[in-house]
């Protein structure tokens, strides 16, 4: 599966998920404060941007302080029985009117689930494997975008691409 991001979102943005390849670091540098709940996936992310240890279900960070909060195949990375939490935190720390970007995939089963991915950047081509394997880790936009509405987000952009998808939010003014 090929996923092309291109440099198109302005203002702060909290990364869900971000140790790792850190994609949206590498994209957008010190717009960039990624959080992960693994020191090991921060250190192994590259420098440029700002990495914090921390429990997206559980933020230490002040309400409405970014523009902007993406996950990038990390919503299939965090328990299940997390989800609500993660996108609750999510709409606390997004300014009204700024933006939940989410690239993900949808399983019915992590027995184990596994994509490989090529991911196109401005500077770059990065190929990776993600995977997981965990007995309640069924996910999907439909499950994801009602987690959102839930929370009062907008759906502004739903894309879907064989079992992989995007979905950008809106929280309202």
């Amino acid at each position: 599966m090929e996923v092309e991001i291109r440099p198109n979102i302005t203002g702060r943005i909290l990364d869900i998920g971000g140790g790792g390849e850190g994609i949206m670091g590498r994209v957008y540098g010190n717009q960039v404060t990624a959080i992960d709940i693994s020191q090991a996936e921060l250190d192994e992310a590259p420098e440029g941007f700002e990495k914090i240890l921390m429990d997206a279900a559980d933020m230490s960070l002040p309400e409405a302080s970014f523009d902007n909060v993406t996950a990038f195949y990390s919503m299939m990375f965090i328990s299940k029985s997390k989800h609500e939490a993660v996108i609750s935190e999510a709409t606390r720390v997004l300014k009204p009117g700024g933006r939940l970007y989410i690239w993900d995939a949808a399983f019915d089963e992590a027995d184990p689930y596994i994509v490989h991915l090529t991911i196109r950047l401005p500077e770059e081509t990065i190929e990776t494997t993600y995977g997981v394997f965990e007995t309640e880790a069924a996910q999907s936009a439909t499950y994801l975008i009602g987690l959102c509405q839930q929370q009062g987000l907008d759906l502004l952009v739903e894309q879907t691409f064989g079992d992989q998808f995007y979905l950008c939010f809106e929280k309202p003014v």
